[in-house]
């Protein structure tokens, strides 16, 4: 394998560079949002409520990603206030996942890389041309090589959801600047599918592939959530992970899981299909509903 791909440097990569693969799309390939135009709730009539979409909510803001425009950009740099934010979402692994885009005071912006590793979107920094990955949220070579960016909550579940929740939510316009047709998927029966279209380093078993789990890291722990399972549960589960008290929320309706600590507070993690969360964790435990 070579040692460079889509213009990246792959020498001294933390994760082997014969597992980093091409997805088809050059570098920025599928591009960016860098400058997100929003719509209110009301005038976001090209969304059904079924549509799914990520939901954020920084300093009193709440704004809603929908899938249907992320599939054909993976990418939004946003900013909530002062604050820089990279939204994220891997149409391969169903994991969408949003960052505070900042280290040691230096605002990043992020970029499509082209690439994969473990079937997982590798974004890049522009500022240093680091590769990251979206799962690990962490950057995998370059200069930013080994840091980590911070997680923040985020929602997915469906729009009626959200827009119940948060009524004054901003939407995520579909007026991108790019032709793309948002009311088609180009992902297609890919979600029910058992078919996994890049390798993995570990092959997970017992769900189907693409069984959606709320996978969680507490206290260097991992446990992921079967939605099959919280399914069996009331829609409520007390759990422990590594010591530490959680309780895991599943809304069957809008198949929408969610995590507090002891305290009440909403942990970040991540919603994803099953095989994705295990082939960054296969040391992962999993929940079981009891019979």
């Amino acid at each position: 394998m070579a040692a460079e791909l889509n213009g990246f440097d792959l020498s001294g990569a933390l994760v082997p560079a014969s597992e980093i693969f091409q997805g088809g799309p050059p570098k920025d390939g599928i591009p960016s949002l860098d400058r997100p135009k929003f719509v209110a709730a009301g005038e976001a009539g090209f969304l059904m409520p079924a549509a799914r979409v990520l939901g954020i909510v920084r300093g009193g803001v709440a704004k809603a990603y929908p899938i249907a425009i992320l599939n054909w950009h993976e990418v939004v740099n946003d900013r909530f206030g002062p604050e820089p934010v990279v939204v994220t979402f891997c149409p391969l692994c169903g994991t969408g996942m949003a960052f505070r885009a900042e280290l040691d005071g230096r605002a990043l912006q992020f970029g499509v890389s082209g690439l994969l590793y473990n079937s997982d979107v590798l974004l890049y920094d522009r500022q240093t041309q680091s590769l990251w990955s979206q799962i690990l949220a962490r950057a995998i070579s370059g200069t930013m090589k080994g840091r980590k960016l911070d997680p923040l909550v985020i929602a997915h579940t469906s729009w009626e959801d959200w827009r119940a929740r948060h009524p004054e939510t901003l939407v995520l316009s579909t007026a991108t600047g790019h032709r793309r047709n948002y009311g088609r998927n180009p992902y297609l029966g890919y979600e029910t599918s058992r078919e996994i279209l890049f390798p993995v380093a570990f092959r997970a078993e017992g769900f189907h592939p693409k069984e959606r789990v709320l996978g969680l890291e507490v206290d260097g722990k991992f446990k992921a959530y079967p939605f099959v399972e919280l399914g069996k549960a009331n829609g409520e589960v007390k759990d422990e992970i590594g010591g530490s008290n959680i309780t895991v929320r599943f809304d069957a309706r809008h198949q929408s899981a969610t995590a507090m600590d002891a305290a009440g507070r909403e942990l970040p993690a991540v919603t994803a299909f099953w095989f994705a969360w295990y082939a960054f964790h296969p040391d992962t435990e999993v929940f079981r509903a009891r019979r």
